[in-house]
C-alpha cells in the first residue's frame, strides 16, 4: 500500500508529521543525560563500549551534563522558546542505556522529567539486554499516563557485525526484548547503522527486510561516523575499511526505505555527530543537506517507503 505522499509532503512516514497528528502542533525532543552507563562498559557484558562510541556523553555540553534532569530540560526549553514558537516537548533519555538502573531510580528520573511544564512524553533509549520484565512493567505503567517511546539499539541483525563492534548482545537478545516489550501500550523504535565494517549491500538490505517485518513502530537510520578517541578511529586510520561517501549513503537510505512497511515512522535519516570530535566523514556536518538529497533521490525515483514490499 502506497503512503499518502501529499499528506506527509514526504515519500516516507516522517516523525514530525506523526507528532503533529498526535498533539495538533509541532513537538520537539529534548535530550537529557541522566548519568547512565552501559553493561558493555562496566564489565557486565563487556568493557570499552561499542567501538564507535566515545568516552563520556557527546549529546550535551559538559556544563549542562552536571545539571539535574529537570534543570537540563528547563534550560533547553527556555533556549528553544526564545527562538521558536514551540510549547510542547518530549524528554529524550538518550545517553547510554537509560533503563540500566534499579526501578526506583528509573521512576524518580522519569517522574522528574514529566514534572516539567511542557513535557508531554518520554523517549527512552536503551539496549535489549537492559530490559528485564520488571522494567518493561514500569514502562507499561508510564504508557498509561503519557506518550512513550522505547528506543532499543540494534545497529545490525548480523551477529558477526555485533561482535565486531563490541555491542555485547546478540540479535536473538534483541528479538526477545522486542517480543517481551510488544503490546504494552508504548511504541518501539530501533536504531540501525549503515556502512558498518564488513557489511555488504545485501547485508544491509537484509537488515531492512527483517527489521521491517518485526511490527515495530519506528526506526532511526544512522550513517557510520568516526569520533576522536574511539577504537573505531584507530581501525579507520589504519585504513582497514572505507566509509560511505554521501551519494552512496543517500542511495542506501532510499533503498532501505523501500523495504520498510509504509506505517513505520522514520525518526531519523542521518546521524548527529559532534563537530568538535568528528574525524570523518565531513559530508555529514550538513545534516539538512543530506536529508534534502534523500528527499530528492526518492522524488527522482518516483518511489516511496515500502515500494519494494510485495503485496
Amino acid at each position: 500500500m502506497e503512503i499518502d505522499i501529499l499528506q506527509h509532503k514526504k515519500r516516507y512516514n516522517p516523525f514530525g508529521q506523526h507528532l503533529i497528528e498526535i498533539f495538533g502542533e509541532k513537538v520537539l525532543k529534548i535530550t537529557v543525560d541522566a548519568g547512565f552507563t552501559c553493561p558493555n562498559r562496566d564489565g557486565k557484558a563487556g568493557k570499552g563500549g561499542c567501538i564507535y562510541c566515545s568516552e563520556g556523553s557527546h549529546y550535551l555540553p559538559e556544563q549542562q551534563r552536571s545539571l539535574t534532569v529537570r534543570e537540563q530540560l528547563l534550560s533547553s526549553i527556555t533556549r528553544i522558546k526564545n527562538k521558536f514558537n514551540i510549547d510542547k516537548f518530549i524528554a529524550y533519555f538518550q545517553a547510554y542505556s537509560n533503563t540500566y538502573s534499579p526501578i526506583n531510580n528509573l521512576k524518580n528520573l522519569y517522574d522528574e522529567a514529566l514534572s516539567v511544564d511542557g513535557i508531554v512524553g518520554l523517549s527512552i533509549g536503551t539496549r535489549p539486554d537492559c530490559l528485564p520484565d520488571k522494567t518493561l512493567d514500569l514502562l507499561e505503567e508510564y504508557s498509561e499516563k503519557t506518550y512513550l517511546w522505547l528506543e532499543i539499539g540494534l545497529q545490525s541483525i548480523h551477529n558477526r557485525t555485533l561482535k565486531f563492534i563490541n555491542r555485547g548482545h546478540t540479535f536473538e537478545q534483541f528479538l526477545d526484548a522486542v517480543e517481551r516489550a510488544s503490546g504494552r501500550g508504548f511504541k518501539i523504535c530501533t536504531h540501525v547503522i549503515l556502512g558498518l565494517p564488513g557489511e555488504s549491500y545485501n547485508d544491509m538490505m537484509e537488515t531492512a527486510k527483517v527489521v521491517g517485518g518485526l511490527g515495530i513502530a519506528g526506526i532511526k537510520l544512522h550513517h557510520l561516523y568516526i569520533l576522536k578517541g574511539t577504537p573505531l578511529e584507530k581501525i579507520y586510520l589504519n585504513k582497514e575499511f572505507n566509509l560511505l561517501d554521501e551519494d552512496s549513503y543517500v542511495n542506501l537510505v532510499c533503498d532501505f526505505l523501500e523495504y520498510l512497511p509504509h506505517d513505520i515512522i522514520i525518526q531519523r535519516l542521518v546521524g548527529d555527530a559532534p563537530n568538535d570530535r568528528l574525524v570523518a566523514p565531513l559530508w555529514s556536518q550538513s545534516k539538512s543537506d543530506v536529508i534534502r538529497a534523500i528527499d530528492k533521490e526518492m522524488e527522482r525515483r518516483e518511489s516511496y517507503q515500502g515500494a519494494r514490499i510485495k503485496a
